[in-house]
């Protein structure tokens, strides 16, 4: 375990509330602020409707403050990551990862460009710079992209109106172990007509360390900064036009290869307009562009030595250009009856160009070649009404138009070696249908019991359609589309002393898409191995468990369990990559400036696996044993404004990896010891934030 000389310099820092505290008495008093809590989150807040939870990601949280979107997530009950290295894990959601998850962005669809998944969606997030994240679990919403049979998650910025002149912003410092720091600065400033708001954040980490010490090949340094500009004639009128622009570059422990740019150029528009008549509440507007630039190579962040077969470095440089927009009216067509129609539309191109030997051929030099064309349009209505004083009613229902169009010449079977492509030139047009059905009832004050049935229809993505082969061809284009039907029940209490959720899911997937890889195909005189996609029928089903009260005022006590269980129908055996049973215990004490609080995570053992088999970001590798860490976290309000966090994450330095986690691979100068790739061992972090504005 190593100390980021950072750790220091933050120390200095937090010497500064005795400066402001000594500030001149005769300045104006800035309007009273909400003053952030000392109180650590360790497990995620109860849902506050059925299906939905909705987090702060500026609170204080343990584990280690997360980096990316996936790390965030996988606070919440249900969610695990597929770890790849220090950043840039995939979300996964009760068993399910990639598009069967929709990522929303302020609202903004973005696909990643890697054909390996190097760049998930939420690599893209720093979370500290949304204001908030909203899930919601299951195929329960029609409002937000298709295909959404895991559920839908939203990080979202949200810009009050000002007023009257002034500004406000946070700005955070965090340094642990590892070499890792992040800093964040968060401002916005404005009028009652305009604001402007900037956000500029920057993540570090050197190659971390497992709980035995072996050094895992994972350092990162990602960057982002955004913009944003907005008209407000009235509280009830809102122009804005956004700009993101961020890159970075990453170590990964799985691969023969990093990630060494993920340049991503965005731009936005938004317009709302509320309280039109006593009929229209809200119109909104959205259009946005957002362009990825991916580099990975075999030099930049690790040893290359050249060979025969490989005289010079190998780069791979694909891309992605999506753009998209939305149209939302919300209707009320009766005094308690919510009405919203809608259509959204997003096209995406994929293109690549690479070399296997930029030292005699630079990749700058080579022509980009489009592999993928994917458009989809759709029309959506949900309702929301009310019909007696205990009882509430949701449905909804979509359609989307899909096009997708293979333009690739070649099929790259090996490293070295493509073949005809046989779909080339085809394009496919397909009608997908979604929608849902949700009761709710107050049982008693405070308590709701809910059961709905959803549908979710989705398309095949990139990674399941184009850079996979199927069982016959070296093309996997005409992969079925996948359809979910998913029932819902639960219970949730939001009253009193204790509150509480319990929800339950069971889902028939017809035509699963299942990757399978080390499959033995023909090849010239001989035989190869291929990864391919291929349709399934699947099931599966859990839940999830959460309770949180408070003993004497100052005692916090929450636990959560999660449990999902998969069978692939038509093999007859385990569906693959389904994390295993997984329960969080916190316990804090709460005084008006400061909090203690222990985290214990236990994960049961996983032996039902299908090795070779999974989704588009990894297969499994065998069953995997069970594990506990426990881990500590202090905060501390100093002065108005102020807050100081700090933690130790896996305190007896335990040496474990997640199921679903990705196979380790040969890296020269670093020690393979573990079939996947490890976790963290002991982790120390302090962080410092201030709140400030007037």
């Amino acid at each position: 375990m190593r100390v980021s000389p950072f750790c220091i310099r933050l120390s200095l820092v937090c010497a500064l509330p005795v400066l402001i505290a000594q500030a001149d008495e005769r300045a104006p008093k800035p309007t009273p602020k909400p003053e952030p809590s000392a109180v650590v989150e360790v497990t995620a807040p109860l849902p506050t409707e059925p299906l939905v939870t909705v987090m702060d990601p500026k609170a204080p949280r343990q584990p280690l403050p997360a980096q990316d979107g996936a790390e965030y997530l996988k606070g919440i009950p249900g969610f695990s990551v597929i770890r790849k290295g220090g950043t840039d894990g995939d979300p996964v959601l009760r068993g399910m990862a990639g598009s069967r998850l929709t990522i929303l962005l302020d609202g903004e669809q973005l696909l990643g460009g890697c054909g390996m998944r190097m760049d998930p969606p939420t690599a893209y997030v720093f979370p500290e710079s949304y204001d908030r994240i909203t899930v919601v679990k299951g195929p329960q919403t029609v409002l937000h992209g298709p295909g959404n049979s895991a559920g839908t998650v939203r990080f979202e910025r949200t810009n009050e109106r000002f007023q009257q002149p002034g500004f406000r912003g946070v700005a955070s410092l965090m340094g642990g172990s590892f070499g890792r720091n992040d800093e964040v600065l968060d401002a916005t400033g404005g009028t009652s007509a305009f604001y402007v708001r900037g956000i500029g954040t920057r993540s570090h980490s050197d190659d971390y360390e497992d709980g035995k010490g072996t050094r895992i090949h994972s350092r990162y340094t990602r960057w982002s900064a955004n913009a944003a500009l907005g008209w407000t004639p009235s509280d009830d009128t809102r122009l804005e036009l956004s700009g993101t622009r961020s890159n970075g570059e990453a170590a990964y422990a799985d691969r023969t290869m990093d990630g060494a740019r993920f340049l991503r150029e965005n731009v936005g528009f938004r317009g709302e307009w509320r309280r039109l008549t006593d009929r229209i509440e809200k119109v909104e507007v959205q259009a946005y562009r957002n362009y990825v630039d991916h580099v990975m190579d075999n030099y930049s962040l690790r040893t290359f030595t050249p060979s025969m077969m490989a005289p010079g470095p190998m780069v791979n440089a694909p891309d992605r250009l999506t753009r998209g927009g939305r149209v939302a009216l919300g209707l009320r067509v009766a005094e308690a009856t919510k009405l919203t129609l809608g259509l959204d539309t997003q096209a995406n191109d994929h293109t690549i160009r690479k070399t296997g030997n930029e030292w005699a051929l630079p990749v700058e030099n080579m022509v980009r070649m489009d592999d993928g064309r994917f458009k989809n349009s759709a029309v959506f209505g949900e309702l929301d009404h009310p019909f007696s004083g205990k009882d509430h009613l949701l449905l909804g229902v979509r359609a989307d138009r899909w096009h997708a169009a293979d333009p690739r010449a070649t099929v790259a079977i090996t490293m070295m070696a493509s073949v005809p492509n046989p779909t080339l030139n085809h394009e496919r047009n397909e009608t997908l249908t979604s929608g849902f059905f949700r009761y709710e009832r107050e049982v008693f004050a405070g308590a709701t019991f809910y059961a709905g049935v959803g549908h979710a229809e989705r398309f095949p993505d990139y990674w399941e359609a184009i850079s996979k082969e199927s069982l016959t061809t070296a093309s996997a284009f005409d992969t079925r589309a996948e359809r979910t039907t998913q029932l819902d029940l639960g219970w949730m209490k939001q009253t009193g002393a204790i509150q509480a959720s319990v929800s339950f899911f069971y889902s028939k997937v017809k035509d699963f898409i299942l990757i399978q890889s080390n499959v033995s195909k023909a090849s010239g005189m001989g035989t190869r191995l291929a990864t391919v996609s291929r349709n399934v029928d699947a099931t599966t089903w859990g839940g999830e468990v959460g309770v949180g009260t408070k003993v004497a005022g100052f005692l916090k006590v929450d636990a959560s369990l999660a449990y999902t269980r998969g069978e692939n129908d038509t093999d007859a055996k385990a569906l693959a990559q389904i994390p295993p049973l997984e329960a969080r215990l916190g316990l804090g004490y709460e005084a008006e400036a400061w909090s203690t609080g222990l985290l214990v995570r236990g994960v049961q053992r996983q032996d039902r696996f299908a090795v070779n088999q999974g989704n588009i970001v990894g297969q499994d590798l065998g069953a995997t044993g069970g594990f506990a860490i426990v881990s500590l976290n202090a905060g501390w309000k100093p002065a108005k404004g102020w807050l100081l966090t700090a933690g130790v994450d896996n305190l007896f330095s335990r040496t474990y990896a997640e199921h679903i986690s990705r196979s380790t691979s040969m890296i020269p100068g670093y020690l393979v010891q573990a079939v996947r790739v490890n976790e963290p061992g002991r982790t120390l972090w302090l962080k410092a934030s201030l709140a400030f504005g007037r």
